[in-house]
């Protein structure tokens, strides 16, 4: 009898053993998420902190999900996930990006529909036109995480110096120009930006002594707007294409846009209250931080670049109309899950916190003001934290109103081909004096019909 037991107590031993030595996956051990960042906002280093903060809070108190948090440098992160992709090792989940960033990765993000009636997740915690905007003919792609309207930052104490009043703080007021109302618009932010513009002897750009290659003070500026479409809203939306209905595209450049691209370029090399690319790259400019510097009076961005000022010598105004229209363009960002992941419940628990628990600490440092309303105030909070001065956020909030449509990152065909191009025109602009610009419009509306038909082509197996 003792043997019998003997031999028993010898096969258990040997089952606890051999458990021991089963694959991972036999012991329940945790799902690994991984959450790519880099193609939009997040890495800067204050958005790297929280964003570790936030893995650890969700590790900690899971033992069946465990976060990887992979950050890599915007520059190279399109092509750093595009590589991933090719070779098997995509993230589940990407993000935060904008429309920009989710398009040129169009077709690899799962709809979330399936996923939100499974596990009963509420939308209406959300307003419809901020679940609406992430749904294409795929399904919905993203839950609503931030808005980041863009609007007017400007210095109040150059405006002080320079004795001019400062822009609107709400939409629809005039603008007091030499004790006179006049509309708050683009000829006469033109005005009021080269007054503000000054060269090393204390002359403004609008006199004859102004020496325009010695200026230390400039206007005006599109913060941070590099891809070219971004830079043209001022003068209303537009579409540089048309759907022919058959599975072609006609390239065209609209005429507001065209307005729009005289009225940037002569600002900046015949105006001089705009700065050009080497100008804005020098160390007078923050070496491409411009407003931050300090030395630039105004510029249009989006409310991300809370994220990354220096100081709090600057308020928020209304963007200025054309002709008796404002738009002010929106970015909105949201966390995307792939669609080649393994793990699909998992990863959309992870989404839920991020877009969820942890959305106010994440949008804290990502400048983004919360899709949801009931968070709004909590998050205007923490910005007046951040910058004490009292600005005018209540202008940040009514630009919420004169949104683009369409959208300046919307998708086009042959979509990353054609930003391309587009992004090399704004370049050519930034950086080139005396350019005959009706020829390099209708260069650019001729390449990029090139670049459509090789994407209808393709999609026809031509």
């Amino acid at each position: 009898m003792l043997k019998k037991y003997m031999r028993i107590a010898l096969v258990s031993l040997l089952l606890v053993v051999a458990l021991g030595a089963l694959p991972a996956f036999a012991q329940d051990e945790p799902v690994t998420i991984t959450w790519f960042v880099g193609i939009g906002t997040g890495g800067a280093p204050e958005q790297r902190e929280m964003q570790e903060a936030v893995v650890q809070r969700f590790n900690e108190s899971h033992d069946d999900i465990q976060i990887n948090l992979v950050i890599v440098e915007n520059n190279v992160a399109v092509e750093t996930l595009g590589t991933l992709i090719a070779t098997g090792e995509a993230p589940d989940i990407v993000g935060p990006a904008g429309f920009a960033g989710a398009w040129a990765f169009a077709g690899s993000w799962l709809p979330l529909d399936d996923l939100i009636e499974e596990t009963g997740y509420d939308l209406s915690q959300f307003p419809e036109s901020a679940v609406e905007i992430h749904r294409t003919s795929e399904g919905l792609l993203g839950l609503p995480l931030a808005n980041f309207p863009a609007f007017l930052y400007y210095r109040p104490g150059l405006f002080d110096e320079a004795g001019l009043e400062y822009p609107p703080a709400h939409y629809g007021d005039p603008y007091i120009l030499d004790g006179e109302e006049v509309e708050w618009d683009v000829y006469t932010l033109r005005e009021v930006g080269m007054r503000l513009t000054v060269d090393a002897n204390g002359f403004d750009a609008t006199e004859e002594e102004f020496d325009p290659e010695n200026i230390i003070q400039w206007g005006f500026a599109n913060q941070w707007a590099g891809p070219m479409r971004q830079n043209y809203t001022l003068f209303g939306a537009a579409s540089v294409y048309e759907d022919n209905g058959d599975g072609t595209y006609t390239a065209v450049f609209p005429e507001n846009w065209r307005e729009g691209v005289q009225w940037f370029y002569n600002g900046i090399w015949e105006d001089h209250f705009i700065p050009n690319a080497a100008q804005v790259g020098s160390d007078l400019l923050g070496a491409g931080n411009a407003f931050s510097s300090g030395n630039l009076a105004m510029a249009q961005s989006h409310l991300w670049y809370t994220c990354c000022l220096a100081d709090s010598e600057w308020d928020a105004a209304a963007l200025p109309s054309y002709n008796g229209q404002v738009t002010a363009r929106i970015h909105a960002d949201t966390f995307r899950i792939m669609n080649t992941t393994e793990h699909p419940l998992e990863a959309f628990e992870v989404l839920t916190y991020l877009t969820g628990e942890a959305s106010l600490d994440l949008l804290s440092v990502y400048g983004g003001m919360p899709a949801r309303p009931d968070d709004q105030s909590a998050f205007i909070a923490t910005l007046d934290e951040k910058y004490p001065q009292g600005v005018n956020w209540d202008v940040v909030i009514e630009s919420l109103a004169f949104t683009d449509v369409p959208h300046h990152e919307e998708w086009l065909p042959n979509n990353n081909k054609a930003n391309d191009r587009l992004d090399a025109f704004q370049s050519l602009l930034e950086s080139t004096p005396g350019l005959d610009l009706d020829a390099e419009i209708e260069t650019l509306v001729s390449d990029l019909q090139a670049i459509f038909d090789e994407y209808s082509a393709g999609q026809s197996g031509e």
